[in-house]
């Protein structure tokens, strides 16, 4: 055996973390502490909404009061698109960590003032621009920690990132939990939910010492590496003038069949959490009426065991994604998604047993079926363009989502019931069963660059 043989073969040996340095674990936790705020921002969105509405809808607007919960949702849901899509492309210009701290700037600044909006069309507008704000820190995080990790390690690390998303939706529920259970300021203790959405500010004065800007992207930008792809590397553009990235991820034909595949893959994870499980906490207290028991306390406590289910599964998808697979992992999750979601919804049972349905949903819903971009979009495109390529993919499935929330209403109306139209939802998952035989095998390999 040569040296060189076996330099890899003790390589190959190591543990998961060998090579792992304080450096890349302080820029895990410094996009970590970003991503905690997305998660607490899109659920205390959800628990709050409906008494904010109460207090600032004229009595003409609340006399359709589902119409305007899924309006505020929508217009949440497209400035996310919107702002992510934006925030993404900048982020392949301006530098990840940058575009990082403007995001949770932005997103702090404007979620704290949504504390004191005063009517529909204030919460709406506040809600637009805290999206626009908000929607590309994933991509801005993701693409620094892939970029700086180790190769062995990476899988785990963009895994663990994506569990700060559920740690703020525990977190949310837990602060709404208790704001239920104290009721400070009575029907106006929803603001307090928001106004906590202001502390994110402080998170940047840490980032802007803990961070170090990815190296392989400014490599890539140093040598012109313009292409999208390894495959299409040659055919694209060299020299000082640069191609416009969100045009280069279409212009290259290899480039654009991942995009397209992916964002479908992307529309069924987007889709379904916000028309399936985003449900789950009206369905579970309406199961706790059913059964005398106090629905504002079996809600939030199901929000917090689905959180811990999604938690749980962010912590463990890069070892399962690198056990089984990339292909294997995705029809695996969309398998759990289906046959979670059709369990849930058919319930009949009792509420204690029905939490573990809601941890297991939460486990394949939340967990899986987002930690699969983290993990394996950033493999599929090269350093110029990967924040373009990954927000357009994560972000534009929200392009097409926003109005999902709006016509929710319709939604359960013409199919006779939430559950019933959670179960007709649900179908969206099958797509997952199909396209990752169309898409690359990229286990075990190295970010391409």
């Amino acid at each position: 055996m040569s040296s060189g043989e076996a330099l890899l073969r003790e390589d190959a040996d190591a543990p998961w973390y060998a090579g792992l340095t304080r450096r890349h674990w302080r820029i895990l936790w410094g996009s970590y502490l970003g991503w905690v705020f997305d998660g607490y921002e899109a659920v205390a969105l959800i628990y709050a909404l409906r008494p904010a509405l109460r207090t600032i809808l004229t009595p003409e607007q609340a006399q359709a009061p589902a119409f305007y919960v899924g309006l505020a949702i929508g217009i949440t849901l497209l400035g996310w698109g919107l702002g992510g899509l934006i925030g993404g492309i900048a982020a392949d210009y301006i530098g990840r960590k940058r575009m990082m701290m403007i995001s949770i700037l932005g997103y702090a600044l404007f979620t704290g003032l949504t504390a004191f909006a005063e009517s529909f069309t204030q919460l709406a507008l506040l809600r637009f621009i805290t999206g626009l704000a908000i929607g590309s820190e994933w991509s801005t995080g993701i693409a620094l920690v892939a970029e700086t990790w180790p190769n062995r390690a990476r899988p785990k690390g963009c895994g663990f990132l994506q569990s700060g998303f559920g740690g703020g939706a525990v977190l949310a529920a837990i602060v709404w939990a208790v704001l239920a259970a104290t009721n400070p300021m009575g029907d106006q203790s929803w603001r307090i939910m928001f106004a906590l959405g202001a502390l994110p500010a402080f998170v940047c004065l840490y980032l802007r010492r803990a961070l170090d800007e990815s190296e392989q992207w400014m490599q890539a930008l140093k040598a012109q590496r313009w292409s999208a792809t390894a495959e299409d590397a040659g055919r694209g553009p060299r020299g000082d003038e640069r191609p416009f990235t969100l045009a280069e991820i279409f212009r290259e034909p290899e480039s654009r069949r991942r995009v397209l595949l992916a964002t479908a893959m992307s529309f069924a994870t987007t889709v379904g959490w916000w028309a399936v499980s985003s449900w789950l906490p009206a369905y579970t207290e309406g199961l706790a009426r059913a059964a005398g028991e106090p629905a504002n306390v079996w809600g939030p406590r199901m929000g917090i065991i689905y959180n811990m289910g999604a938690i749980t599964a962010y912590v463990v998808s890069g070892f399962v994604a690198d056990a089984l697979g990339r292909r294997a992992f995705l029809i695996l999750t969309h398998v759990g998604c289906i046959a979670t979601s059709l369990a849930c919804y058919l319930w009949t049972g009792g509420l204690g047993a029905y939490m573990g349905l809601a941890f297991l949903n939460g486990f394949f819903t939340l967990g899986f079926a987002f930690s699969w971009m983290a993990i394996y979009l950033v493999e599929l495109f090269t350093p110029a363009v990967r924040t373009t390529a990954a927000s357009f993919v994560f972000n534009g499935a929200r392009l097409i989502a926003w109005i999902f929330p709006i016509i929710a209403g319709e939604i359960v109306t013409s199919f006779g019931g939430v559950a019933a139209a959670a179960l007709t939802m649900s179908s969206v998952y099958v797509i997952g069963l199909i396209v990752p035989w169309f898409m690359p095998e990229t286990t075990g390999r190295p970010l391409p660059e």
